[in-house]
């Protein structure tokens, strides 16, 4: 028997409880794992409170993160004592996920944990930092230097923001950090911003080219914020876009593309292929500031879980929740 958040739709509202489910209820997969530690992010906040439908079918366990170690394994890649991670492939969506005591998946998604990091860490950083380092690499592969100009990030108090501040001041960028709470300020200035920027300037509509403010932008909010973050990006910069916090839209023009330049990029961290994971993960493993994740992060237990995810919606969580699925 293990426990796991559990979500059920016996109407037209998500209900979310603590269930305690036999091993037999796992769905089918190669390798089943012993999760120590998942982790909450803006997708596991919609499914559980049902803000969103981003749950495929119900019953479900939510949960797009977990570390835990390999219990059984028909796939030959793993092996019973293994350490491993897996992030998105739509587990917590369409498959069940990583907040409960146990899971099961294909061996495709699974990848090695670094050992640089303990489950706890890894759930740290989860899908919300490995997005904050392929929108980092995908800015230095457009060719993005600290020697250009700020790069901007958006929703900076958030995960994804969090982690992006972090691995860009590390590699010597001047970060601009857009929030709306300016009560964060002290806290996103430890970890390397050098400047605040008022989210009100980006949320509303903006001109179709404004002053060249950033040489390049990560981009969590969408909508009206994307539009203004690219309206602002100089001359042949990149904006690297991997959120939707303020919506799916994008109310632009293409002036920014074909009068600057501008490269908008998007990242995917769902379906991203293995070889890049393994170096976004490698990389975070090479970079990271360990003092610095503890400073972004706050452990709760699983049945804290459902409250928190709330409270992650209304934009009142800062930096990273770890899961301990055993508390």
């Amino acid at each position: 028997m293990f426990k796991a958040v559990y979500l059920e739709k016996p109407a037209d509202r998500v209900e979310a409880r603590i269930a305690e489910l036999d091993d037999a209820a796992l769905p089918e997969g190669e390798v089943t794992v012993r999760v120590a530690h998942s982790t909450l992010n803006y997708k596991d906040g919609l499914a559980i409170t049902g803000k969103a439908p981003v749950v495929r079918r119900y019953p479900m366990v939510p949960g797009i993160d977990f570390a835990g170690t390999v219990e059984a394994s028909s796939d030959p890649r793993w092996q019973p004592g293994d350490v491993v991670i897996l992030n998105g492939w739509g587990v917590g969506e369409a498959y069940w996920g990583g907040l409960a005591q146990k899971a099961r998946v294909r061996g495709d998604w699974l990848i090695a944990l670094p050992a640089a990091f303990g489950t706890a860490q890894a759930m740290a950083i989860g899908t919300a930092g490995y997005t904050a380092m392929l929108c980092v690499q995908a800015l230095e592969r457009a060719g993005v230097t600290p020697a250009q100009g700020d790069v901007l990030v958006t929703g900076a108090a958030g995960g994804v923001g969090s982690v992006a501040i972090a691995l860009l001041a590390r590699r010597g960028y001047r970060v601009l950090a857009a929030t709306g709470r300016t009560a964060e300020a002290d806290y996103l200035q430890a970890l390397g911003a050098a400047e605040i920027v008022d989210r009100a300037e980006l949320a509303v509509a903006g001109k179709p080219l404004m002053k060249e403010r950033w040489a390049g932008a990560v981009d969590t909010v969408g909508s009206h914020t994307l539009a203004n973050v690219c309206a602002g990006t100089r001359y042949g910069g990149t904006v690297a876009a991997c959120g939707l916090a303020g919506g799916m839209d994008f109310p632009a023009t293409v002036a920014p593309f074909i009068l600057r330049g501008v490269t908008l990029a998007g990242i995917d961290s769902v379906m991203a292929p293995r070889p890049r994971r393994e170096a976004a993960w490698a990389a975070l493993a090479a970079e990271l500031d360990l003092e610095r994740l503890a400073a972004m992060t706050r452990e709760i237990g699983l049945a804290e879980a459902i409250p928190a995810a709330a409270e992650l919606l209304a934009g009142r969580v800062r930096g990273r929740l770890v899961v301990d699925v055993d508390r």
